[in-house]
C-alpha cells in the first residue's frame, strides 16, 4: 500500500488515481496521521457483501446512515471506570 500527504494528493490526483484503477490501496495521511484511504471500487462491494453477511447472521444492523430523531434526547452510557476514554485516548495516541 502507498502512503501520500493530502498536499501530494491533490498535486498528482491523476497518477494516484491510475494506481487505484490498477488495484493499489493509497493511504491518504495529514501530518503523518493517516485520515482516509483510497481503495478499488470492486474492493468496496466486497466489504459491503462482507456486511451483509453479517447482517444476516444478527451479528450487526448495518446503518441507514441517519440518526433517529430523538438521538440527543437518548440516555448515555454509563462507563464508570473511563474505560472506553481510555481506548479513544490510546487509538489518538496511536495514530487512529
Amino acid at each position: 500500500m502507498r502512503t501520500t500527504a493530502i498536499a501530494k494528493l491533490k498535486a498528482q490526483l491523476s497518477r494516484y488515481l491510475r494506481l487505484v484503477k490498477t488495484g493499489e490501496e493509497v493511504l491518504i495521511t495529514e501530518r503523518d496521521v493517516p485520515v482516509a484511504k483510497l481503495v478499488p471500487v470492486g474492493e468496496q462491494s466486497a466489504d459491503l457483501q462482507s456486511l451483509r453477511d453479517l447482517e444476516r447472521q444478527g451479528l450487526l444492523k448495518v446503518g441507514t446512515g441517519r440518526l433517529p430523531k430523538n438521538f440527543w434526547k437518548l440516555p448515555r452510557g454509563k462507563d464508570p471506570s473511563a474505560a472506553v476514554r481510555r481506548g479513544a485516548s490510546e487509538e489518538r495516541d496511536r495514530g487512529w
